[in-house]
């Protein structure tokens, strides 16, 4: 399932694409770290289920309680306060948060609603995936179709389709460029899809 879909994925898609992601991490020496909410580690499921992944993975965080996301990751307080964990900017800091804290070259994370109710003004369905590389960060929404099962499992092969397209991306831009720093380290694509997370509270829908 490519990002801004709404087609259920093919429950072939999450695997095919964590073992293309560990292929090219492993090929570059470089490693990766997850946090989640929604999906509630069904990404780092996916990952540890590929033969060797322990080369790559670095480990993962399941903050779906809103103020672990700050306590564990990073995420500032004030944004949490502002526009609760369902968001695009939660979301970059959350793959950054645990890209930093697990010592990873990589972070990607999901947040969003994963249904039935909405959640911090947004319905079910809206998901926030994000990818932090060592030169930039992408977050991708999404609006995903589907009952609770159906959004968690969309989420899962949208993140790790979105780490693969990135991990090629930087592999075409050069080494040279993925290791350069660059101010602000952000990158977002177009609104395709949202995002699921838990709410202000600690038991949140994601």
């Amino acid at each position: 399932m490519t990002p801004g879909s709404s087609a259920p994925p093919d429950p072939a898609e999450p695997a095919q694409a964590a073992r293309e992601a560990l292929r090219l991490l492993i090929g570059r020496a470089e490693t990766l770290a997850v946090a989640e909410s929604l999906t509630g580690g069904l990404v780092a499921a996916e990952l540890v289920a590929v033969p060797g992944a322990s080369v790559a993975f670095r480990g993962s965080v399941t903050a779906y309680a809103t103020e672990l996301k700050h306590e564990i990751l990073g995420v500032d307080s004030a944004l949490l306060a502002e526009r609760g964990a369902v968001d695009a900017e939660v979301a970059r800091a959350m793959a950054e948060g645990v890209r930093d804290r697990l010592g990873a070259d990589w972070g990607v994370s999901t947040t969003g609603v994963a249904g039935p109710d909405p959640q911090d003004g947004q319905p079910a369905g809206t998901v926030f995936v994000a990818v932090a590389g060592p030169r930039d960060t992408t977050v991708s929404p999404l609006r995903l179709p589907g009952d609770r099962g159906a959004v968690r499992r969309a989420s899962v092969a949208a993140v790790l389709e979105l780490l693969t397209s990135e991990l090629r991306r930087s592999t075409v831009a050069g080494p040279e460029s993925a290791a350069a720093p660059v101010a602000g380290r952000q990158k977002d694509k177009g609104p395709t899809a949202a995002h699921n997370g838990p709410g202000t509270s600690a038991g949140g829908q994601g």
